[in-house]
């Protein structure tokens, strides 16, 4: 079986322009970060992602399109694999070409606009990959600024849209600090990954979660002190993306390299 190693070795090497701003990378305080513990439900959704296991093999973005009625062809997604290269020279590049959905079939780096960039194996200092979704706020900025009350949190902490309301103004498309929502190219209206509420509210998976064959993504709820993922993170070091938003994330990462954006 081919390993995260081996992938490695044969398809990274090199560069994206993907726009968005860096992030900055702290080890977490569990007080400041985790779910409000005043809230009433007794349930509060958190994801789990561990980068060290992830192979960029692509099926959690297949599994999610299909899941979620995310045309196939349409470059666009709910969840995405980013794959990151950095030079010894200390330069950051990365990639996700159509999500990373048929995986990363190619060592040179995606630009954009059909360009390519090739870096030369003895060129790279390290190279991994990072799944990235909606990261379900404590504070989510898209609710705070939704005019009509499409977006909305629910009390077991998922952020949801309701595509009859929306009406595609896009202020929470660019509220939020993570570029995770876009434009739905049927319903035109605004798009998010949602934890696969229809799921998880029955006690199943979610269809990222349920497709992954390395195990690299878990969901859980962090108001249960047994739950798996629970105890991974408050005794593991674990780190969230963007935490000088004050967003508080409550989707956490095992491996989070300091050059991740």
């Amino acid at each position: 079986m081919i390993t995260r190693r081996d992938l490695l070795k044969y398809t990274i090497k090199g560069v994206a322009g993907l726009a968005v701003p860096a992030a900055a990378f702290k080890i977490l305080n569990p007080n400041s970060v985790f779910a409000n513990k005043d809230n009433k439900s007794e349930v509060r959704w958190v994801f789990l992602v561990d980068t060290y296991k992830c192979v960029g093999c692509g099926m959690c973005v297949k599994a999610c399109k299909n899941e979620n009625e995310i045309p196939y062809d349409e470059n666009v997604t709910r969840t995405w694999v980013e794959r990151y290269v950095v030079t010894k020279d200390g330069k950051v590049f990365a990639d996700t070409p159509k999500g990373a959905r048929d995986g990363f079939t190619t060592s040179k780096i995606e630009l954009g606009r059909g360009e390519y960039h090739d870096i030369k194996k003895e060129d790279i200092d390290k190279a991994f990959f990072v799944p990235k979704l909606c990261n379900q706020c404590e504070n989510p900025p898209c609710v705070q600024v939704c005019p009509v009350g499409a977006t909305y949190q629910v009390s077991d902490g998922v952020v949801l849209v309701d595509r009859k309301t929306c009406i595609g103004c896009g202020y929470c498309i660019m509220a939020c600090p993570y570029g995770v929502r876009f434009f739905h190219p049927k319903y035109h209206t605004a798009e998010k990954c949602n934890f696969c509420y229809h799921r998880i509210t029955k006690g199943m998976k979610t269809a990222c979660v349920e497709a992954c064959p390395f195990g690299a993504r878990q969901i859980g709820n962090i108001k249960d002190p047994n739950d798996p993922v629970t105890k991974i993170i408050r005794t593991e070091r674990v780190g969230i993306l963007k935490e000088e938003f004050g967003t508080k994330p409550q989707v956490y990462y095992i491996g989070l390299d300091k050059e991740v954006r």
